[in-house]
């Protein structure tokens, strides 16, 4: 039985990589941060698990991160640990950067110290592209992995620092660290911060009669590659399987705009999501990543991974699971 340690498990891609795993008759070492209240939503259906572990734990803590690595001497580190908000990381930029890029480095010198044989997954970001693109030659824009990485945010600069420190760690030590360059991946789990979360919860309360003012959005045109959590959580696994470390973007090769997420969304329940927004210029960001747009060619031939829920069953899945959630009185 291989033994995976999982940072970061509370959160959406750390709830389906845990199921994932403990379907793979992995023992699961779930790691979560300290909170007054109750943060296991996501993950409370495994907690009976006797092969699901949880520890109590702090990324951006060296000696918490030298006492799990060295304690269990996990075959597997996945880290989803981070502050994954890009508007949050403009109003907190020192917090984003101590958790997403000092936090990483605590764990790749815990690992090199005391668990040299660990292999790590560092969750990093299509947000370490920017506005940077390249342009196929029938005038398509992608990113893939040979794409110039120039991010906009604190979040992505801070992703962008981890995801080399894995690179020469990788060099200089010896050690597997890969890295996953994520498009945006949501699924009925995603936070509610994110716009896509926003606007189903929108829907489920307008759906069931509890809100009546209209919902508030910023930039419409920005374009993204959106997938589902759940395929995105398989490909992370395949990267740790292979013989060498190899960074990969991990993408669906599809591009759409917040305007066309809201068609869908509000099509779902035949409305007119003209009917019920209200753009604030307050929503938009300070320096806005416009179009991104992955290029899978590499997770296809090396993983042989691709995704396979579509856009439209992503968006319905999470309208559908909103419009059920909010039905409960307790819940607003």
């Amino acid at each position: 039985m291989k033994t995976a340690l999982i940072t970061g498990i509370t959160g959406q891609d750390g709830s389906y990589l845990a199921e994932l795993l403990l379907d793979f008759n992995y023992k699961v070492i779930g790691c979560y941060r300290r909170s007054s209240t109750n943060t296991l939503g996501r993950i409370q259906h495994l907690l009976n698990n006797p092969n699901f572990n949880l520890e109590e734990f702090d990324i951006t803590d060296p000696s918490g991160c030298n006492s799990i690595i060295s304690t269990h001497k996990p075959q597997e580190v996945y880290n989803l640990a981070a502050q994954s908000h890009v508007g949050t990381s403009f109003k907190q930029p020192s917090t984003t950067f101590e958790i997403d890029t000092v936090g990483v480095i605590n764990l790749l010198e815990a690992i090199v110290h005391f668990s040299s044989s660990s292999k790590f997954y560092q969750a990093s970001t299509s947000e370490m592209f920017g506005s940077n693109y390249a342009i196929d030659s029938d005038g398509t824009k992608y990113q893939d992995e040979n794409t110039e990485l120039l991010p906009q945010s604190p979040y992505g600069i801070a992703k962008l620092a981890s995801h080399r420190m894995v690179q020469i760690y990788r060099e200089a030590y010896n050690i597997f660290g890969c890295c996953g360059i994520l498009f945006n991946h949501e699924s009925s789990r995603r936070g509610e911060n994110f716009v896509t979360r926003k606007i189903t919860k929108y829907i489920g309360l307008l759906v069931n009669h509890k809100i009546s003012e209209p919902l508030k959005l910023g930039n419409l045109q920005a374009s993204r590659d959106w997938g589902h959590a759940k395929d995105y959580v398989k490909a992370m696994h395949l990267m740790l399987q292979q013989d060498m470390p190899e960074d990969y973007v991990i993408c669906t090769g599809q591009t759409y705009t917040v305007e066309n997420f809201l068609q869908k969304a509000f099509s779902v329940v035949n409305l007119n999501y003209m009917d019920h927004i209200q753009i604030d210029p307050a929503l938009y960001r300070p320096a806005e990543v416009d179009y991104l747009k992955g290029r899978n060619t590499k997770a296809i031939s090396n993983l042989n991974w691709s995704p396979e829920i579509s856009f439209n069953d992503l968006v319905e899945e999470m309208v559908l699971s909103d419009i059920q959630l909010t039905s409960s009185v307790a819940y607003v």
